[in-house]
C-alpha cells in the first residue's frame, strides 16, 4: 500500500528536510525539494488537480499514466530551515540542474554553487560592471558546461526563453554564469521558439537572433552580481529597460 502522508509523531520529530522524486522505471531523480510536514507529498495533489503547469508535474502525471507510483526517498532530515536550503542546492549542483524538472538550482547558486577552480577565482577577481545600454541579462546557469563552444554559447544563449514585450526594448542580450558574464550579443529579432524537449512546460517563448557586440567585450569577465537578486527564480533580468 502506498504512504501518502506522514504520521504527526514522525512529522515533529523530522524537523526540516531534504527529499527527491524519482522516476520508479529507471530510478532516475527528476526533483529536489526541502520541506516540513507533508511537503513531500503535495506534489502529486498538484498533479492530480492540474491546478497550474510545470515540468515536475508533467512528469509526475506521465509516471501515474503508466501505472506507476513516484519514488520519494528523505536524503536528510532534522535540519535548521537554512541547513535544509544548503543541502537542497548542494544536492541540485551534484545531480545538474538540465536533468532536474527545478525551476532554479536553490539558494546561494548563483555566487556559491557548484565551480572548477578557474571559475572560482574568476567570480572572486571579477569587478562589478554599470550597464549602460538597454540589455537582458540572460542566466546560463542551467545549460551552460565545461569547454563549451562558441556555437554552443550562443544557442543556449539566445533562448527559448519566457519573455515579455519589454524584450523588443533590449538591445544587448548579455551570457551570464555565476554571476560573471561570458559573452554579449546585439539582438537583431526576436523569433517564436519551440519548447526545448517534450518535458518542458508549453508557454510561449522566444529567441533572439544576433551576432557578437564586437564594441562591448570590454564587458566579458565582468561580475554583475549587483544585478542578480538571489533566490530569484527567473533566469532573465532586464536592465535599463
Amino acid at each position: 500500500m502506498a504512504i501518502n502522508e506522514l504520521p504527526v509523531s514522525v512529522i515533529e520529530r523530522m524537523g526540516f528536510y531534504v527529499y527527491t522524486l524519482s522516476d520508479p522505471k529507471t530510478g532516475e531523480v527528476f526533483y529536489v525539494g526541502k520541506g516540513t510536514g507533508n511537503r513531500l507529498f503535495a506534489h502529486i495533489n498538484e498533479a492530480i488537480e492540474k491546478s497550474i503547469e510545470s515540468d515536475k508535474l508533467d512528469r509526475i502525471q506521465q509516471i501515474h499514466a503508466s501505472g506507476r507510483s513516484v519514488k520519494y526517498e528523505i536524503i536528510r532530515h532534522g535540519l535548521s530551515e537554512e541547513g535544509a536550503y544548503e543541502v537542497e542546492s548542494a544536492l541540485i549542483d551534484f545531480i545538474g540542474l538540465s536533468r532536474l524538472t527545478n525551476i532554479d538550482a536553490g539558494h546561494g547558486t548563483d555566487n556559491r554553487g557548484k565551480m572548477t577552480i578557474p571559475e572560482i577565482i574568476a567570480t572572486y577577481r571579477a569587478e562589478p560592471i554599470v550597464i549602460k545600454e538597454p540589455a537582458l541579462l540572460i542566466i546560463v546557469n542551467r545549460l551552460f558546461e565545461r569547454n563549451i563552444s562558441v556555437a554552443q554559447l550562443y544557442e543556449i544563449t539566445r533562448g527559448n526563453w519566457v519573455v515579455g514585450k519589454n524584450r523588443n526594448n533590449a538591445q544587448y542580450a548579455f551570457s551570464v554564469f555565476k554571476g560573471v558574464v561570458h559573452e554579449v550579443y546585439r539582438i537583431k529579432r526576436w523569433l517564436p521558439a519551440p519548447a526545448r524537449n517534450p518535458d518542458q512546460k508549453r508557454t510561449a517563448r522566444w529567441r533572439f537572433s544576433g551576432e557578437v557586440a564586437k564594441e562591448l567585450q570590454h564587458y566579458i569577465g565582468g561580475s554583475v552580481e549587483n544585478y542578480l537578486k538571489h533566490g530569484a527564480q527567473n533566469p532573465i533580468r532586464y536592465v535599463n529597460c
